[in-house]
C-alpha cells in the first residue's frame, strides 16, 4: 500500500512500512553526508534502518556542498615552532585567509581562487539535497575535501533556533562541530542580531560544538560571545557584501587588544587594502567571499588578498612607527656642510 509524504517540500509516494534506509537507497543516495530530520526532530543515521515511514510524515534531507577534515595534522617545512600559525579551538592554520564558497560562476573557478588564495578553511552552507539532478556537479568534486577545513555556517538564519536546526543538521551529516555561527537580524542590512546570536552560541557551546561567531564590531557584544564560550569572535568590517572596508578601526583595534580567542575580520571586504588593515590591527585572519567572488578576475583577486594578508601580518609583528604631527627629517643633520 502506497502512503503519501513530503519530501523537501515536495509531495511524494513510497510503500508503507518502509524504512529511511531503505527510502534513501530507493533515490540512489549515498548515506554518508546526508542528515534527515523526520517531523522536525533529527534521526541518527544509526536509526535509518529501524524508522519507518508513516503516511504524513515530513522529511527534510539535507547536505553541505562539500566536507572535509576539520584536524588534519601540520606538515611541511614551516611547521615548526618559530613558524607564523593561528589556532582556533586546537585547530592550527597556516594561512590567515577565509574564503567562502558563494556566488562563483563556476566550482571550477571557485576552485582556482581557493588555491590562489592559499586558504585552508572555506565556509559552506547547508541546503537539502538535489534530487531532480542528481549529476549536478558540487563544491566537493572541485574543492577537494582532503585539502580544505569546511567550515558550516548558518547564512540565512534569522532565529537562534534555525541557526541551532542548521548546525545540529550539520553534525549529523558530517560530524562537523567547528562551526561558524551568524544569525541575521533582517534581509536588507544582514546586520547580526546579537541578542538571538549569543542566545545561541550559549546553547552550541553546552552542545559540544566550538563556534565561531559573526557579530558587530562593539567590544562589549565580543566580550559577552567570548564569555558565552564563543572560540572565537568575528566583527564585521562592513555589512555584508558591500566592499566598504573596515569603517570602524578603533573598534576592531579594542575587540582585538581584549580578546583571549582568536579575532577574524568577517565581511565587508573590498579589495586588498582593506585585508592589509585588518591584519594591521592585529586581527588573526580575515574571512571575505565577494571580494574575490565578484572581482573582474576572482583568480588575481584571491593572489592579491594572499599578499596583502601577508603583508599586514607581517607590517604587524614588525611593530609600526610612531604617528607624528610634524616632520621628521631622514637624514642625520650633523654633519652638513
Amino acid at each position: 500500500m502506497k502512503i503519501a509524504i513530503t519530501l523537501n517540500g515536495e509531495n511524494r509516494e513510497t510503500e508503507a512500512g518502509t524504512s529511511i534506509a531503505a527510502f534513501v537507497e530507493s533515490l540512489g543516495l549515498p548515506q554518508g553526508r546526508i542528515a534527515i530530520e523526520r517531523n522536525r526532530a533529527i534521526v541518527p543515521q544509526s536509526r535509518w534502518a529501524d524508522v519507518r515511514l508513516e503516511a504524513g510524515d515530513s522529511l527534510e534531507m539535507v547536505h553541505f556542498v562539500g566536507g572535509g577534515e576539520t584536524d588534519r595534522p601540520d606538515s611541511g617545512p614551516d611547521s615548526g615552532p618559530d613558524s607564523d600559525r593561528w589556532t582556533v579551538a586546537g585547530r592550527s592554520f597556516r594561512s590567515r585567509l577565509i574564503i567562502g564558497t558563494g556566488k562563483y560562476r563556476d566550482y571550477a573557478l571557485n576552485a582556482a581562487a581557493a588555491e590562489a588564495a592559499g586558504a585552508e578553511i572555506v565556509t559552506v552552507a547547508l541546503r537539502r539535497v538535489n534530487l531532480s539532478d542528481r549529476s549536478k556537479p558540487v563544491l566537493s568534486d572541485y574543492v577537494k575535501p582532503g585539502q580544505y577545513t569546511y567550515l558550516p555556517n548558518t547564512a540565512g538564519c534569522y532565529t537562534a533556533e534555525d541557526a541551532l536546526r542548521t548546525l545540529r543538521l550539520a553534525r549529523e551529516a558530517g560530524g562537523w562541530t567547528l562551526v561558524k555561527l551568524e544569525v541575521l537580524a533582517d534581509q536588507k542590512t544582514l546586520l547580526p542580531d546579537v541578542i538571538e546570536t549569543i542566545r545561541a552560541c550559549e546553547v552550541l557551546v553546552k552542545e559540544g560544538f566550538d563556534v565561531m561567531v559573526y557579530s558587530s564590531d562593539d567590544p562589549i557584544i565580543a566580550r559577552r560571545l567570548e564569555d558565552a564560550g564563543a572560540s572565537a569572535v568575528m566583527p564585521l568590517g562592513a555589512p555584508i557584501g558591500s566592499g566598504l572596508g573596515i569603517q570602524n578601526r578603533i573598534n576592531i583595534r579594542l575587540i582585538v587588544e581584549q580578546a583571549k580567542v582568536p579575532v577574524v575580520v568577517d565581511a565587508g571586504v573590498g579589495t586588498a587594502s582593506d585585508a592589509a588593515i585588518a591584519m594591521e590591527l592585529g586581527c588573526d585572519a580575515v574571512l571575505m567571499n565577494t571580494a574575490i567572488a565578484e572581482a573582474k578576475d576572482p583568480v588575481r583577486m584571491a593572489r592579491a588578498m594572499k599578499a596583502a594578508v601577508e603583508a599586514g601580518r607581517n607590517a604587524y609583528l614588525a611593530g609600526r612607527m610612531p604617528v607624528r604631527r610634524y616632520a621628521d627629517p631622514s637624514s642625520p643633520l650633523a654633519g652638513m656642510i
